[in-house]
């Protein structure tokens, strides 16, 4: 999907069989697979299609997913939906939003912190009733190293023995990464060096277990075939782009006497208006995108019972494309930097009680103090912009601000960016609207000059903010590299003694900020979801802002 053109509104995403292949029969027989494909096609279809009884829970998820392949997406809405498809040897723990046993029903770790051996449950099984096996862990974390693949959370594995060697491509033998299955139902994990974190690592989307046969026969649209086997709670009915994805509960999966709606519709769509309109009219039962409610009417909403705020680990900073003139100039990203009002952006744009921080981290992930970054200085940063060779932003070159452009808020956060640039610098910038996914490749290629960014916490700790900005992180995309930033990170992360080791990130956060400053951050986000506790049941904050829609119920009919 990632190189797939972007589907009209409406229409549907379904699979087209690329001609006759060869595939394996239930029985061994080979045979042709063309008219197999067209029934899967006409099957999806026709479930796109029948309106059929509402849902069990209907629920607003925020913007079209990209894709649903946990290897590739990066979005939230996307890994949503693709968690409750496809597991991994854990999961998140839908109160605390700390790693539980997943696909694996224990686990045992040596004692120098290196070694995990994973015991995969005896009922593990994929929706069509065949057995997951170890094979298929295997298969499925070699797959997300692999660099033809393309995962930019990749750089996840990179805590594995020969990780970031294979993701990087300085390794080929995809057979060294260090997993190996020493039994059906067991998987042994060597990692590079310990790490308090990796069993909530695991429960993030890159570590899920997918099925090989559909991946290898379908391409890029595997996901979206007919009778798709999955790992998770649910299974794919249908989706209709810009509208919803139907999924039904995974009668095969291992705990599905424990997921609680049979139904779930997952809306899409771009306006906040319009899904809290839907919200109050009783046609959604719950919102969970903080995007899709309308900043204006933030501090009415926050006085009502029905919707909930907390503090989650998730961060709103601008991007630099440090490749490109003048930014690959860091006096020139700090000026801009210090030239903007944070306080006015929480106080008079997002208004849902944010705290606007320099820091990229924020505060108490881990236990972790981050360092003050480049405070608001509009004297210092005029100074500077000179010392750049741009005294009073003469001869400073038009530049363009990217966002993607379904929330009104980042439009907004933009005019004021806009604005405190000119006053403040004398320099102009133009803002550049973006479609979801045009923005997504476009950060991927580096194609912009400054772009609005965010990043949720993967788990309770500062790395995983931190590791974004890693020379050969996949996430990295801002074109910025340092070598002393890279060994700063890798040596906290090779540290056992807590204290030491978070000494050794603020070190490197700090260096981040305020030396290199590929980025801006702006402030941290408050969580906030739309739910009649009275009605619907299992949505609690936690610091990951996960909510696994297995845990999700209805507690009176409608």
């Amino acid at each position: 999907m990632r190189d797939a053109p972007a589907p009209r509104p409406g229409a549907f995403l379904l699979p087209w069989p690329d001609g006759l292949r060869r595939v394996r029969g239930p029985c061994g027989v080979a045979w042709r697979a063309l008219a197999s494909s067209l029934l899967g096609v006409l099957g999806l279809l026709l479930a796109a299609c029948r309106p059929g009884p509402r849902a069990d829970l209907v629920l607003h998820n925020g913007r079209e997913p990209e894709t649903l392949d946990p290897h590739l997406l990066t979005g939230q809405a996307d890994g949503r939906v693709a968690s409750a498809l496809f597991e991994g040897l854990t999961r998140y723990d839908p109160v605390t939003g700390n790693a539980i046993p997943g696909l694996a029903e224990s686990w045992a770790v040596s004692s120098d912190g290196l070694d995990y051996r994973f015991n995969l449950r005896a009922n593990a099984a994929w929706s069509d009733g065949r057995p997951i096996v170890a094979d298929d862990v295997l298969w499925s974390f070699r797959r997300a190293v692999n660099p033809l693949t393309g995962a930019d959370y990749a750089s996840q594995y990179f805590y594995i023995e020969n990780g970031e060697a294979l993701c990087t491509g300085a390794e080929r033998d995809l057979a060294r990464l260090g997993v190996t299955a020493p039994t059906p139902r067991s998987v042994h994990v060597r990692l590079r060096n310990p790490t308090p974190f990796f069993l909530e690592l695991l429960a993030s989307r890159v570590f899920a277990v997918i099925p090989r046969e559909p991946v290898e026969r379908g391409g890029d649209r595997w996901v979206l075939q007919h009778g798709l086997p999955c790992s998770g709670p649910y299974t794919l009915v249908s989706w209709r782009v810009n509208d919803r994805i139907r999924l039904r509960r995974n009668p095969c999966y291992w705990d599905a006497a424990n997921v609680r709606a049979a139904t779930i519709d997952v809306l899409a769509g771009d306006s906040a208006h319009t899904a809290l309109n839907q919200y109050l009219a009783g046609d959604i039962d719950f919102i969970l995108d903080k995007d899709m409610f309308p900043p204006e009417l933030a501090e009415a909403l926050r006085r009502r019972p029905d919707f909930h705020s907390y503090t989650y680990l998730g961060a709103y900073f601008i991007r630099f494309n440090t490749t490109r003139k003048p930014f690959d100039d860091p006096r020139v990203r700090r000026a801009i930097g210090m030239a903007i009002d944070r306080g006015r952006i929480v106080s008079r744009i997002t208004r849902m009680g944010e705290p606007a921080t320099s820091h990229l981290v924020p505060a108490g992930a881990g236990g972790y103090q981050p360092p003050t970054g480049l405070e608001r200085d509009p004297d210092a940063a005029r100074r500077l912009l000179s010392e750049a060779g741009y005294p009073g932003g003469k001869g400073f070159p038009v530049f363009e601000y990217s966002y993607n452009s379904e929330a009104r808020l980042h439009e907004h956060v933009a005019v004021e960016v806009q604005s405190a640039l000119r006053d403040e610098l004398g320099i102009s910038m133009q803002l550049r609207p973006l479609e979801w996914k045009t923005y997504l490749g476009n950060m991927s290629r580096l194609d912009y000059d400054l772009m609005r960014s965010s990043w949720i916490g993967d788990y309770n700790d500062p790395n995983t903010f931190l590791d974004l900005f890693l020379s050969e992180g996949g996430n990295n995309r801002t074109g910025w590299r340092d070598a002393a930033y890279d060994v700063l990170v890798n040596r906290a992360n090779a540290t056992l003694d807590r204290t030491r080791r978070l000494a050794l990130l603020a070190q490197a956060e700090a260096r981040l900020l305020r030396e290199g400053a590929p980025i801006i951050p702006l402030y941290s986000y408050v969580g906030f979801y739309a739910l009649d506790t009275n009605r619907v049941a299992g949505i609690h904050p936690n610091l990951l802002d996960e909510h696994p829609f297995w845990a999700i119920h209805r507690v009176a009919p409608r």
